[in-house]
């Protein structure tokens, strides 16, 4: 049975540790908030650049791109996006989970951060190229990891890229999501609800209302680098949205359990020290006693 100095040294541990838990907190809190903002700012944009890819698409009924072309999936490439950091809840092994799926022998990992490499690395898979981003993403670290994938594809090392993300849905809830990045087998409108799910987008004006200039095929060829670029871009910001989202959460139930352990501590130790107190006026009462 332990003692009460031992239950007195494990209440301050459990007090230390509930402050970390609290000022962790309150950092993904503030850190949260951005990301979010990010995250659903960046979603209009992403909408209407698919609605205007399938106008100028609606245009250019024979156009093909090299990016465009369908093969036979016999070498497949994911993108894996995952933190650098752990303490965020179940996100890196729900992730994890689902990109243990994949065939190990016909696989090739993309991975950007930290956890994904050493996933990759662990469970001895093919590692093709490792990439970084900060908290708040740039684009340029979107345009690397796509001009990667890009050039996989294009040269036929790969026949489809498909990229593993947690896309943020809310405060609560984040979903590992898989999606098929290359080949662009068909242009069409696709934007984001308000549950963070992609839907079809009906375009609001038809593509034969404007004039190109160039043509509508060397639009489009222009258009779907950029369209890549922009969607591994909000994908980063996605991620990181569901990070700070998953972290935060995280942390506040691990100090609400520090607080409820800490109760149950002091309870115990009361207890112990009534016991001990109780015990100690027996034993001068029996004494009494003895004495006459």
């Amino acid at each position: 049975m332990p003692s009460t100095r031992d239950i007195r040294r494990r209440i301050k541990s459990v007090k230390n540790t509930a402050q970390i838990t609290k000022a962790m907190q309150m950092v993904a809190s503030s850190k949260m908030r951005k990301a979010q903002l990010a995250a659903l700012a960046g979603r209009p944009y992403a909408s209407l650049m698919n609605e205007v890819l399938a106008g100028v698409g609606a245009d250019s009924r024979d156009f093909s791109h090299p990016l465009m072309e369908s093969r036979p999936v016999l070498k497949r490439a994911v993108v894996l996006v995952s933190t650098d950091k752990g303490l965020c809840g179940a996100l890196n092994s729900n992730l994890t989970r689902e990109a243990a799926k994949f065939d190990k022998d016909t696989t090739v990992y993309i991975s950007a951060g930290r956890k994904a490499s050493q996933f990759v690395a662990r469970s001895k898979r093919n590692l093709a190229a490792e990439f970084s981003y900060k908290d708040s993403p740039l684009f340029a670290e979107a345009r690397a990891i796509s001009k990667f994938v890009r050039d996989l594809f294009l040269k036929g090392d790969v026949d489809q890229v498909d990229v593993l993300f947690t896309n943020f849905i809310s405060t609560l809830n984040q979903r590992p999501v898989v999606r098929t990045l290359l080949p662009v087998a068909e242009v069409k409108g696709v934007g984001v609800g308000a549950q963070g799910e992609s839907h079809s987008v009906p375009l609001s004006v038809s593509a034969q209302d404007f004039q190109f200039e160039p043509a509508a095929d060397q639009v489009l060829g222009e258009l779907l680098p950029h369209a890549l670029n922009f969607q591994i871009y909000q994908i980063l910001l996605e991620a990181k949205a569901s990070e700070h989202s998953s972290r935060m959460v995280a942390m506040k139930n691990a100090t609400d359990n520090a607080k409820q352990l800490i109760k149950d501590l002091t309870l115990e130790y009361n207890k112990l020290r009534q016991a001990n107190i109780t015990k100690e006026l027996l034993e001068i009462t029996t004494a009494q006693m003895a004495l006459g």
